[in-house]
């Protein structure tokens, strides 16, 4: 005996095509997951990667930081020590200063004149005495310009203190002068030019001798001619 089917056709064939939809659908979400899981993935591997630049880039910048440091503390020190090379050169440079500073002072000093304090501060030297006339002062101030350690002098003040208690009768100009301190290497090179302008006088005087002399030299055999016309003038007679 045939069997009939008598279920509507179009019903199952629907059921079928919304079980391979929803296939389909589960399927497409599966794949959706799957590529939001793997981009997730991605881009967190992207960012561990960059997280680990960005903290080599920090670890590099803080040993740079600490070599600048370093360098900055290398600076510090050599800063010091050239400024105490300076100090040591300056000291060297100026240390016969004093010594021959106190030998132009008594070289320089006029008869007259008489200082009563004396006051350095850095290439400035102050004097204060006193003198018997202001031709005594300037006299001095000549002098001071014309010695190789001391250069130009400024007079700060002249007072004649004639009669006042304290003063003496004999001196009484009080005066005060400025002085300018020649650099050690500028004083030598004067002293230097000093011995050479005094080498080259007594060479110029023997010059001058040996010139007087070889012109001189000429006259003697004219002189010497003068005998022989005399006994020729005694035969005439």
């Amino acid at each position: 005996m045939a069997r009939i089917n008598l279920l509507p056709w179009r019903a199952e064939r629907r059921k079928q095509r919304q079980r391979e939809f929803f296939m389909m659908l589960a399927a497409t979400a599966g794949a959706a997951c799957v590529v939001v899981i793997v981009a997730i993935a991605w881009m967190g591997h992207l960012i561990d990667e960059q997280s680990a630049r960005n903290t080599y880039l920090q670890q590099e910048i803080k040993a740079l930081d600490a070599k600048i440091e370093e360098i900055k503390e290398l600076d510090k020190t050599r800063s010091a020590l050239l400024t105490r090379k300076e100090i040591i050169e300056q000291l060297q440079s100026n240390r016969s200063q004093m010594v021959h500073l106190f030998d132009e002072m008594v070289k320089t000093i006029p008869d007259g004149a008489r200082l009563s304090s004396m006051k350095q501060a850095g290439d400035r030297l102050t004097l204060e005495g006193v003198a018997e006339s202001n031709s005594r002062v300037a006299t001095y101030m000549r002098n001071i310009e014309a010695s190789p350690w001391m250069g130009h002098a400024d007079l700060g003040k002249i007072e004649n203190k004639a009669g006042t208690n304290g003063v003496d009768k004999k001196m009484p100009q009080v005066f005060s002068l400025d002085v300018k301190l020649r650099k050690p290497e500028e004083a030598q090179g004067a002293e230097a030019a000093d011995e050479v302008a005094d080498t080259a006088k007594p060479s110029a005087a023997a010059r001058a001798s040996n010139e007087v002399g070889g012109a001189a030299a000429p006259a003697a055999p004219a002189a010497a001619a003068t005998p022989a016309t005399t006994p020729a003038t005694g035969e005439k007679k």
